[in-house]
């Protein structure tokens, strides 16, 4: 299929690491069997930095730490919580994840936790991947239902026999979560949009009543998941855990459904994933093959996935706020009212037409 491995990059000036310091503490805690060789960075992701350690023995490992300046934010950045959900993870038995290796808190090595994992090599579908997007309609077929397929094995987890249902507080999940987001859409307003009152309004009013909680990863979609390059239908590895907590399952599948652009979606949404191309699931398909792997009702789906586009919303109304007010100069952020406006006009239409 022509498809490159996910790989890294030279390391992005100012976010370089003591390799000396790091090199000192492997050998004296005795984490790795070689010394580090050479350190790369892989380019992905908006929030916590991954780089790729090469050691001696031509073995690869992949170091995780919070951004510079967010060193002691905890949220998203909590490396300890990170950790210890992998590993907790890894002993309920899912093995779609990288192995955790070591946790350091000693803030003599890097001036804040980190943890170092196993590198899991393969496939990451970008959106901005020429070669991903000239992919078949069949081979995107089958992989959309894999990706389905692992989020259903996500969702059954047994979280109280690991002891998972520590990391997040289940009951009222729904409830905090619209109301979380839209104090922080509050906090963060630039410009009137009136149809994020009425997205929160409806979302009030229409509250389901909640499904029995499960562990749930909060960003599931293609850009977090490791694919096997010669068969795209083999998850080998889902990435990026730092929002994932216990509540609703199906507030996982609503936000991974508001990802999930269809070819009738506006330019917007279809530019930053795949799920757009021939063959993909369709969002319906998706809900449905969902139902049939988990055995939950899905019929009242299309309130998780206005929530999945509200939150978005929400995501870039902040990210917006920070350029406009000029703690950014990154023009791409100057460009998301357009996306902000796009997404919120999306839910509100959803509600319209009473589907997703």
């Amino acid at each position: 299929m022509n498809l490159k491995i996910d790989a890294p990059a030279a390391v992005r000036a100012g976010e370089e690491i003591n390799v000396n310091a790091l090199q000192d503490y492997l050998h004296t805690q005795k984490i790795l069997p070689a010394a580090v060789l050479d350190v790369r960075q892989f380019p992905g992701g908006y929030s916590n930095l991954t780089y790729l350690l090469k050691t001696q023995d031509q073995q690869e490992y992949v170091l995780r730490r919070p951004p510079f300046g967010a060193e002691h934010i905890k949220g998203g950045h909590d490396m300890e919580r990170e950790f210890r959900v992998l590993t907790m993870i890894q002993q309920a038995g899912f093995t779609k994840i990288p192995k955790p290796i070591d946790l350091c808190t000693d803030l003599q090595v890097m001036n804040c936790p980190f943890y170092i994992m196993e590198r899991v090599p393969g496939v990451i579908l970008r959106a901005q991947s020429d070669n991903a997007r000239a992919l078949p309609a069949a081979a995107l077929r089958t992989t959309s239902e894999a990706l389905v397929d692992t989020l259903a094995d996500l969702h059954k987890i047994d979280i109280y026999k690991t002891g998972l249902n520590q990391i997040g507080k289940p009951e009222g999940y729904i409830r905090r979560q619209v109301e979380g987001w839209y104090k922080r859409y509050l906090a963060s307003q630039t410009d009137d949009l009136p149809a994020m009152e009425q997205l929160y309004n409806w979302l009030n009013a229409s509250m389901p009543a909640e499904h029995a909680p499960t562990l749930i990863h909060n960003d599931f979609k293609y850009d977090n998941l490791v694919l096997n390059p010669e068969n795209l239908s083999e998850v080998r590895a889902v990435l990026d855990w730092e929002m994932c907590t216990v509540g609703d399952p199906l507030m996982d599948v609503g936000t991974a459904l508001s990802y999930w652009s269809e070819a009738g979606d506006g330019a917007f949404e279809q530019s930053f994933n795949l799920t757009c191309l021939p063959g993909n699931l369709s969002r319906q398909e998706f809900a449905q093959r969902y139902a049939q792997q988990s055995g939950r009702d899905v019929s009242g789906i299309l309130y998780y996935y206005v929530f999945g586009l509200f939150k978005n919303t929400v995501v870039m109304q902040q990210i917006y706020a920070r350029w406009k007010k000029g703690l950014t100069r990154d023009e791409r952020f100057g460009r998301l009212l357009v996306g902000i406006q796009s997404l919120s006009d999306t839910a509100r239409k959803a509600i319209d037409r009473g589907t997703m």
